[in-house]
């Protein structure tokens, strides 16, 4: 336990981008797989201080309810009256538009009653205590720290957090435009679970395709610090999982604005393009801090001037992942 009751643990996550996945087959065992990163913005914040149940409130509400629950019942508190708290959601993330918003709150809220309960626990830890990291363990690894992640996808049978193959910094320079326009909000809880069912298995070949991309261009190309390869790599890698994905979402990307959003930033001089998990969110990738205002001043023209609505983030990438601190109350 804290050696202050009164002290409140502040937990604030980064949203996650999910570059792409490695392999829908599983034949060598496992399955999925995936690249990613921590999006420049938005973040996430929850608070967290004793008290005799548990309360929650702010943003998300019932979710930070339930994960709260499953962590306490997980790690056999839920009938422990020293194990109340009350959790305040401050800021969440836009739900089901491809930035891990379930992820990092079910994280967040975690890592926040680990720290008032005295529990040390890894990000993977928490993750199975809340029940995520079921497919991708992206939003896991984006959480635990910063840089570009690979893992190594889930094995089969088995209901471990997929594994850290690699962690790379991003160069200071790059900068990374994320759009999220106003529009269907992506696949997901049971219906992805359908959707992966419907999925045909991808050709034999593209499995192995992505790894020799990722691991002989993606990844070198981040650590020479060259952009164009990187980028071009990472264009590559989302046309592969787009063919997958088409067939459930309408084309290699989602349906709506998302497709001109990411052609468009390609026109403009972005490096790399893609879309993060389902969508509607895309991002778009280029070399400095001038670059990378322009870029997102131009989509958010296209927003306007196509009569459409959306929120339009712009930054380097967060070489940290989530943040924790603790504040005692105002002797006042």
């Amino acid at each position: 336990m804290m050696a202050d009751n009164r002290q409140t643990v502040f937990v604030e996550a980064p949203a996650r981008l999910h570059f792409g996945l490695l392999d829908l087959r599983g034949a060598l065992g496992r399955v999925f797989g995936g690249i990613g990163a921590a999006a420049p913005s938005p973040t996430l914040l929850v608070s967290a201080h004793h008290a005799p149940t548990v309360e929650v409130e702010g943003d998300d509400a019932s979710r930070a309810e339930e994960f709260a629950r499953r962590f306490l019942t997980f790690h056999g508190l839920e009938n422990e009256q020293s194990a109340g708290a009350r959790l305040h959601v401050h800021r969440a993330l836009p739900p089901h538009v491809g930035l891990g918003s379930g992820t990092q709150l079910a994280l967040a809220v975690g890592r926040a009653l680990a720290e008032l309960a005295g529990i040390s626990a890894t990000a993977p830890q928490i993750a199975q205590a809340v029940g995520r990291a079921r497919r991708s363990a992206i939003g896991t690894w984006t959480f635990d720290g910063g840089g570009l992640v690979l893992e190594g996808g889930r094995r089969l049978p088995g209901d471990c957090v997929a594994p850290l193959l690699a962690r790379l910094p991003f160069p200071p320079s790059w900068r990374c435009v994320v759009a999220v326009p106003d529009a269907t909000p992506g696949i997901n809880g049971g219906a992805e679970d359908a959707a992966f069912a419907r999925l045909p298995l991808p050709p034999e070949g593209d499995a192995e395709q992505i790894s020799h991309l990722v691991l002989m261009a993606l990844l070198p190309a981040i650590a020479d610090g060259d952009l164009a390869t990187f980028g071009a790599t990472l264009t590559a890698i989302q046309a592969i999982n787009g063919r997958w994905f088409a067939p459930v979402q309408g084309g290699v990307f989602a349906s709506g604005p998302s497709e001109e959003l990411v052609q468009r930033m390609a026109e403009w001089g972005a490096a790399g393009v893609g879309q993060s998990s389902w969508g509607p969110t895309v991002y778009g990738i280029v070399d400095g801090a001038d670059a990378g205002e322009r870029l997102a001043d131009r989509v958010r023209s296209l927003l306007a001037t196509s009569g459409l609505t959306g929120t339009v983030y712009e930054g380097p990438f967060r070489s940290d992942g989530a943040r924790v601190w603790r504040e005692s109350p105002d002797p006042r």
